[in-house]
């Protein structure tokens, strides 16, 4: 006779191809069924609604710097109407300041509505992934593989366009906006006018207009063009 644990639906998510597989064997042995898909956000995804990124300690101070974990954040809070990221790592040696790590945990929680979790190792990630596997199964949450952008007002989706622009954060972005009133015009905008907005300087204003205005080149695959923010 078959036991009712044994034909009970197992908790399941989809783990980026990129992501290590010590998560599906953790994973795994918490009684988590996982899949393999290439993921255009987030790192897992555990139902339509819930997503999870995962970064190194290294990683999560290193995209405060260079402004990447905004960026992220952005994406994550327009494709799913729950998201979460999972700092992992031991403390020490920190790049950031104190002040400017509590400034982004502030934001991450009131600009994007992410919540922030922290783990020593993958086994601490693995288990709060399954509990939260847990959680959305027994609401019957719809597994979603694709990111599908949430109903955005008019404002967030101007602003998410400007958003898009090299080192640009949300502060940036709506003073950009006040200032030239459209997003067309913020595009248009040349060096000496950009500069005109409140805390844009002449190195951003450079890179924007060297992004805009320079010829895209595409070659076996590969973007050639870097540029450094």
């Amino acid at each position: 006779m078959t036991s009712t644990s044994d034909t009970a639906p197992r908790p399941c998510l989809i783990i980026d191809e990129r992501e290590s597989g010590e998560y599906d064997r953790l994973l795994g042995g918490l009684g988590v069924q996982t899949s393999r898909q290439t993921l255009s956000v987030a790192d897992f995804v555990l139902s339509g609604r819930l997503a999870v990124e995962r970064k190194s300690r290294e990683d999560f101070e290193a995209s405060i710097i260079d402004g990447r974990l905004f960026e992220q954040a952005n994406r994550l809070s327009q494709s799913y109407a729950r998201a979460a990221i999972v700092v992992e790592g031991s403390l020490g040696g920190e790049r950031v300041r104190r002040e400017a790590l509590l400034g982004a945990y502030s934001s991450l929680l009131a600009d994007y509505g992410i919540s922030l979790f922290f783990t020593r190792n993958p086994s601490g990630t693995a288990e709060l992934l399954a509990a939260m596997a847990r959680h959305e199964l027994a609401g019957s949450k719809e597994m979603r593989v694709a990111a599908k952008p949430k109903m955005l007002t008019l404002d967030k989706m101007q602003r998410g366009l400007i958003e898009m622009l090299p080192g640009m954060g949300p502060k940036m972005a709506k003073n950009l906006l006040v200032h030239f009133g459209t997003p067309m015009n913020v595009l248009l905008a040349d060096e000496k006018k950009l500069q005109e907005a409140e805390g844009l300087g002449p190195k951003r204003a450079k890179i924007i207009r060297r992004v805009l205005d320079s010829v895209y080149r595409y070659k076996d695959g590969e973007d050639e063009q870097q540029v450094n923010i």
